[in-house]
């Protein structure tokens, strides 16, 4: 039996409802070679393991307690045999039945390690929720590669410059399965596919953004889950990136009112609801105070993620890849 050529990797829990949308668009996926499927569940109390199992894939449950962002990617990298590993939240619906080969196709580039796809919002979405997935970059239907010109650049670059560079994400991505034998998504609390960008790339390789390649993902946040979230964010670019997302008042009075004219701007082209408008400055306000919340300090300890060397690049490997 041939080896397969991809690995389609999903983490689950308690995903019931969100695979009922996924596992039919991966059995519609039209792609020429051998396909497999794995997930790793963390516990999940409805009907997710059944359904993947029907569904075709080679299933393992871990307690909730195991469960880590690269530490459970990692396992599901090392229990497949695929040469390219395809990795997608649950909550993932991929749009068009090349989506795989589409994700495939750029590694005709050897230097390429990682693709990420298009993300789009659902059908149906607010327009709140909507308009802060098409503002993202991870919206453009670009398609681009992206390789450090020199490592010595990184330490000159502000945090921006940093987050546009090393941009990826693990909503929808493919990574070369070499490459992440000798580069594993590091431990961290969060932002795991932004560190092993950063890793991989200062190890010599590119990463793409395959434009060409969607999925419809997004989460509607109230209030109290936009400060989270943003909050989160916030903490993991101050720690890894050294950016301050939103350092001061100013910055984040700023920040509401762009926000909010975003907002108004998305609504004046696609329709207002009443819903929505009343809804935005407390959204906003709960988001842009994550950030500042989390630029200043307030949030997880990450003393010891600092001390293990998770978050440390290895600039002399760029170095000798080339990379001058």
């Amino acid at each position: 039996m041939p080896l397969p050529k991809v690995s389609v990797l999903i983490p689950t829990c308690d995903g019931e409802g969100d695979l009922r949308r996924l596992l039919p668009a991966l059995a519609e996926q039209r792609f020429e070679g051998v396909l497999e499927c794995l997930a790793i569940d963390s516990s999940s109390e409805d009907g997710s393991v059944r359904l993947l199992r029907e569904a075709g894939f080679d299933v393992t449950v871990i307690p909730r307690s195991e469960f880590g962002h690269g530490r459970t990617r990692n396992a599901l990298a090392r229990r497949a045999r695929g040469e390219f590993l395809i990795f997608l939240s649950q909550d993932a619906l991929p749009l068009g039945e090349d989506f795989v080969t589409r994700m495939v196709a750029p590694f005709v580039d050897p230097i390429v390690a990682g693709v990420t796809a298009r993300v789009l919002p659902n059908e149906g979405d607010d327009a709140l929720t909507a308009r802060t997935v098409t503002d993202s970059p991870e919206a453009s239907p670009d398609c681009e590669t992206r390789r450090w010109s020199s490592p010595s650049d990184y330490g000159q670059m502000s945090g921006p410059e940093r987050v546009a560079l090393l941009r990826f994400n693990n909503v929808a991505s493919c990574i070369r399965a070499s490459v992440l034998a000798e580069v594993p998504f590091p431990e961290v609390p969060f932002g795991e596919d932004f560190a092993w960008a950063a890793r991989a790339m200062a190890g010599g390789y590119a990463i793409h953004h395959a434009g060409d390649a969607s999925v419809r993902h997004a989460h509607r946040y109230g209030p109290r889950g936009a400060f989270d979230r943003y909050r989160i964010d916030a903490v993991f670019h101050r720690e890894f990136h050294g950016f301050a997302v939103r350092p001061g008042v100013l910055s984040a009075l700023r920040g509401l009112a762009f926000e909010l004219s975003r907002d108004l701007a998305f609504m004046a082209k696609h329709g207002f609801r009443a819903a929505d408008v009343a809804r935005a400055p407390f959204l906003r306000a709960a988001q842009v105070f994550g950030q500042y919340v989390g630029s200043r300090g307030g949030g997880e300890d990450w003393s010891e993620v600092r001390r293990s060397g998770a978050l440390d690049l290895n600039l002399s490997n760029a170095a000798s890849a080339g990379l001058s």
